[in-house]
């Protein structure tokens, strides 16, 4: 069977409540106070489908459910699609690249 490059990586926006969760904080001692706070994942979906399952709890990341805003499709659409193995390694490189750059971040 053949490969095909059908995996997308996206970004959620999540509220600025998220901050006040412990966990979130303690992953992200080099938040900037300010910057945005994300979800970075990696799905075999149309990335709009997945937040939808996000928000419906289906599936879901506790803090996309309870904080996701909207999608963020100018940090990753020109990523988009690929192979399995490049979407892990690119969910990766987003998270770290956000980070870098004082964003909040969770990744799965």
């Amino acid at each position: 069977m053949a490969r095909r490059n059908h995996h997308n990586v996206y970004v959620i926006e999540l509220s600025k409540e998220v901050l006040k969760e412990a966990k979130f904080m303690r992953c992200n001692p080099g938040y900037i106070s300010g910057k945005p706070c994300v979800y970075v994942g990696m799905t075999g979906l149309d990335p709009d489908l997945r937040f939808d399952k996000h928000k419906a709890g289906i599936q879901s990341n506790s803090y996309v459910f309870k904080y996701g805003l909207r999608l963020l499709p100018d940090l990753y659409e020109a990523f988009n699609p690929m192979f399995y193995g490049e979407a892990c390694d690119t969910e990766i490189e987003i998270g770290i690249d956000l980070r870098s750059a004082g964003f909040g971040v969770w990744q799965a």
